[in-house]
């Protein structure tokens, strides 16, 4: 059985080296290499991957345009994990099976961004499924679903490498009965859909006349990357860790309570302390660390 994958993060790389270990990987399709390190662009981690394995690879700006190349293989299957990219039908009825391994308990948080979002929501729960790609987004059939308990102490980084884990076993363990037609998945309740679109610029700003939960779950849903931030009278210090303060205060949202060992502000309604921050240019650090010789913060004044 040949196998075409789409991926782009490292959310996707786990996912790809089981398979490429128990099936044969026809065709790896990535987005282009876009980030750059020391003025270079380097490869998307996916692109990475097939290069080191001498996988077949291709990144198109469009995947639409790459219909020819991709059918020549004649690939039984195709999956797809965080690939980034719109799939038309025409490629999509291309293979006997086209699964994507998504990051949500479907069909809540459909859409681009739905580990990110299940912690900017606050939810209690998380997980993964592997479901039929159909051509409307993410409502595909689901075929095999695993839960996962949200941790106090997650980001979207950890729960980004932990849902991949989760992903890579739930599909590999379910793969079998879905070529076999053994399982033949279920419909998504539709009135239950949510969507999580992708991240914006303008989301980035902690607005600290917010609620303190509000606050912490942003910082939680977008660390380490791209990272929420303060802005400091101009200085946007980006903060990756916070949480509500033992401290006590009704002044003004945005108040600068201490500065000493680390840094207290209220919300709007409790004090939060900044646990890891990082300044422009400069690695990120503790906030004890910061609070030491750092100039922005004054006791007393409001942000």
């Amino acid at each position: 059985m040949k196998i075409v994958f789409l991926g782009t993060p490292e959310f996707a790389v786990p996912i790809l080296d089981e398979l490429n270990k128990n099936y044969e990987i026809a065709l790896v399709i990535s987005q282009p290499n876009r980030a750059k390190k020391k003025n270079q662009i380097i490869d998307t981690p996916v692109a990475a991957y097939a290069k080191e394995n001498n996988l077949n690879l291709i990144q198109p700006e469009n995947i639409k345009d790459s219909y020819d190349e991709i059918i020549k293989y004649n690939a039984d299957i195709m999956i797809t994990a965080a690939y980034g990219q719109y799939i038309p039908s025409k490629i999509l009825k291309s293979f006997k099976y086209a699964l994507n391994v998504h990051g949500s308990l479907l069909p809540y948080h459909r859409g681009g961004a739905p580990i990110q979002r299940c912690l900017m929501e606050g939810d209690e729960y998380t997980g993964v499924c592997i479901m039929e790609m159909a051509k409307k987004l993410d409502a595909g059939k689901v075929y095999a679903k695993s839960v996962y308990k949200i941790l106090e102490d997650d980001n979207s980084t950890t729960l980004f490498n932990k849902l991949s884990l989760l992903g890579k076993d739930l599909l590999i363990e379910a793969l079998p009965d879905i070529i076999s037609g053994k399982n033949q998945g279920e419909a998504q309740d539709e009135s239950k859909a949510s969507y999580s679109q992708n991240i914006d610029k303008s989301e980035e700003e902690i607005k600290i006349d917010s609620n303190a939960k509000d606050i912490i779950n942003k910082i939680r849903g977008l660390a380490y990357d791209p990272g929420a931030y303060l802005n400091v009278n101009g200085v946007k210090l980006k903060v990756f860790k916070a949480k509500i303060s033992n401290l006590n205060s009704n002044l003004k949202p945005g108040t600068v309570i201490n500065t000493k060992k680390g840094i207290t502000i209220m919300t709007k309604d409790f004090p939060i302390d900044l646990l890891e921050v990082q300044m422009p240019g400069k690695n990120r650090i503790s906030a004890k660390d910061f609070s030491n010789g750092q100039k922005i913060f004054i006791e007393g004044n409001i942000i």
